[in-house]
This record gives C-alpha cells, structure tokens and sequence, in this order.
C-alpha cells in the first residue's frame, strides 16, 4: 500500500497550510503530510505553497501592508502582490489563511480567515504530536538565493535546532531543484532527498546555472536519468499524468513504465496530486455538474494504485486513506 501524504494538510476541506488543515489530515489517518517553505524577511521558514500570498492570506486586505504590494519576477514568472520575503515573521503571524480556489472549493473558503500563517516549527511539531511523518518542499531555492536566502541552510538549522535532522523514518525532502537537495546532503542532512518532476520544461536552478544545456524533467525519467537520480536521491515524485499517460482523447493508457523503472534502480516513487474534483481529472474521468463537482476520481486512481507507487499526495485525506489504504484495495 503507499504512503498517504496529506497535501499540504487536507485542503479538499480547509485553507491549505492552516492548523485546522493539518489537523483534519492528521485525524484522518493519513501517514504524514505536505508543508512546503519559503522564508521571511528575517530567516523564519513560513508554510505556504508560494512566497506571493495575496491568494492565501488576508493579506490584500490589511490597510497596514498596502505600500508592501509590488512586481517581482520568480522562475520567470512576474508576479505582482505581497511577499513573504517582505515581511518579518512576526508581522505574518497576524495574517489569516484564505482558501486558494474558493470557486471549487466554497466549503473550504467558509473558514476563511480562521487559522494564522505557521512556521515549519509548528508543523513539525503537530506532525509528531500526532505520530505522522512530514514530507517537507523546498521552494524556489535558486530565486531565493538572489535574493540573499540560503535555503538549504535555512531547512539544515531548523531540522537540527528542532531534532528532525537525523529522523529518516518520519522526514523526506522533497524540491524541484536538484541543487538544493544536494546542498542539504552536504550540509550532512541524511534523511531521504526526493527529486520531484514536473510533465515538462527544466529545473529552474539548472536553467540558471547551464542555460539552454539544462537538463529537462523529461531526460531525468531515461535510463542515463534515473542512474544518476539514483547516485544522488532516494526518491522520485513525477507529475501524475506521467503515470497515467494520458492519451489525446484525455484516456489514461498507464501505468507508464516509468514507476517500474526508478523502483528496479532503487527509487522511491511518489506522485502528485489525487484530487477528486473534475477540474482536477484527466477529461475521460470527469462528469457532469462543473469544475467542482467530484468526477471519477476512483477510476483515475485505480491506474495510479495499479503503477505500485510507493506514496501518493491527496488533497482530501480520507478518499486518500480509504482509497489506497484499504485491504481491499491492495
């Protein structure tokens, strides 16, 4: 059976990264959960899935912070609002989580401004308190790092300063830029690293570094990408629909070949997001009523527990945990 991650909480129901999310997570049974992190001004590590927080915090509507809203670019994105990098931690704390997609999610959005902004502390410490392992994402290492924020340093001294440095059956790491991920190896972090992949482009820190010679997603999943993930990783979490393989009519033709492939090398392998919404679902799985109504989100993830994954990220725990972690669904 794999592992059942509460992403980033249980955000099919509450505002991501809220305390109330975790906990509902970690009620539900799953076996461990998702923060992702991004700094403060002055060095706190905050959990929120981006340093932009316009969308997931009451940010936008605190007369106090308005002269903060400005235009940055991030993995040549450009995006205009507020910052996390902007603020002291002690100035987030007084923010409010919001929910990120109250189209689809309105339920989730009635508890908006209930639960404030964390720190990677208090996540861990929830996470032990209620006897679950933590999947912790490194974001935006290399932006960061322009910016004077040494990331990998950052994580290495709050996972030792809170005792989870050495915690290899409860802690992964997890980044889309494979820099960052060494840098924590060197600085003597021996917990499980995993190498997550997007469905196409390139690691934004190896674009940085070798420009148009970066290694793409799609190379790191051949067979010379794989060998050298396995030198330097424990683990995958490619995008699900490089699992599912989609066909042009949105039909899933997996599992692909993939999962089979890392795992004969030695690699875990996790994916992500099993989410139940339409909006969410390769279009053969979705039905009527609109983006967010719930599709056949069975059917999708019947080809994700038939591929043997060894972990799968869930935005509504308890369809993760009763799903995949069931007896008869094994």
């Amino acid at each position: 059976m794999p592992v059942v991650i509460g992403h980033r909480g249980a955000p099919g129901y509450l505002p991501e990264h809220s305390r109330s999310s975790y906990l509902r997570a970690i009620a539900a049974g799953v076996d461990a959960v998702e923060p992702d992190v991004v700094p403060s001004r002055d060095g706190v590590l905050v959990v929120r899935h981006e340093n932009e927080i316009s969308g997931t915090t009451d940010v936008a509507a605190r007369r106090e912070f308005a002269v903060r809203r400005t235009s940055k670019v991030v993995d040549g994105e450009r995006l205009t609002g507020w910052f996390t990098e902007d603020f002291t931690w002690a100035e987030l704390q007084t923010l409010r989580c919001r929910e990120r997609i109250p189209a689809i999610r309105p339920t989730s959005a009635a508890h908006d401004g209930s639960d404030p902004v964390l720190r990677l502390r208090e996540v861990l410490d929830l996470a032990r308190e209620g006897g679950v392992g933590v999947v912790l994402e490194v974001k935006h290492a290399a932006a960061f790092s322009r910016l004077g924020f040494d990331m990998a340093e950052l994580v290495a001294s709050e996972l030792r300063e809170s005792g989870w440095a050495d915690a290899g059956d409860a802690l992964v790491i997890e980044s889309f830029e494979p820099l960052v991920l060494a840098r924590l190896r060197e600085r003597g972090i021996r917990v499980p690293l995993v190498q997550l992949i997007e469905s196409d482009g390139a690691p934004w820190d190896l674009r940085e570094r070798d420009g148009s010679d970066a290694a793409t997603y799609a190379s790191m999943l051949t067979g010379s990408g794989l060998d050298a993930l396995a030198e330097a990783v424990e683990g995958i979490s490619p995008d699900k629909r490089l699992v599912l393989a989609p066909d042009r009519w949105g039909r899933a033709t997996g599992p692909a070949r993939l999962v089979g492939e890392a795992q004969e090398r030695g690699l875990r392998v996790f994916t992500w997001t099993c989410r139940p919404e339409n909006a969410f679902l390769l279009p053969a799985y979705r039905r009527g009523g609109g983006k967010a109504a719930f599709g056949d989100y069975r059917g999708e993830w019947t080809v994700l527990r038939d591929a043997g994954l060894d972990g799968v990220f869930v935005d509504h725990p308890d369809l993760g945990v009763e799903f995949f972690g069931t007896v008869q669904n094994t």
